[in-house]
């Protein structure tokens, strides 16, 4: 990319790997969801080298730095290497949402519960969402 040129926040997001396609990270800049220094971008906005941005995708929060500009998707080996991650460790949750918690799953055919299963699928569940 030549120094002239202007990289678009979507763009980049997009190319470093932090979305799946472009379309869903101009609609997350659009719904608030990227920002510097606590503002919201538009997906126009001009990234620059050493800015701190937050990226919220779903329950997900990344705090990440530029450290070089890239204007193409390339591999994932290859995207690490244009941002730093300055996401905190302990921020990450044990369980990332209370869907992906522990689930108890049934036999395909084995039917509905009987009264004595579901006294024991309780039991077992018996303080889970405390």
């Amino acid at each position: 990319m030549q120094e002239s040129e202007k990289l678009r926040i979507d763009k980049y997001l997009w190319a470093i790997r932090a979305f799946k396609t472009r379309s869903i990270s101009t609609e997350a800049c659009k719904a608030g969801r990227i920002k510097l220094n606590g503002q919201n971008l538009k997906a126009s906005h001009v990234v620059k080298i050493g800015e701190v941005y937050t990226v919220q995708k779903g329950s997900d929060k990344k705090i990440i730095q530029v450290v070089g500009l890239l204007d193409r998707r390339v591999d994932a080996k290859t995207a690490v290497n244009f941002y730093e991650d300055l996401t905190p460790v302990e921020d990450t949750p044990a369980y990332k949402s209370m869907f992906q918690s522990p689930t108890l799953s049934r036999d395909r055919g084995a039917g509905r519960p009987t009264k004595r299963d579901r006294r024991e699928i309780d039991d077992l569940q018996e303080g889970w969402f405390d």
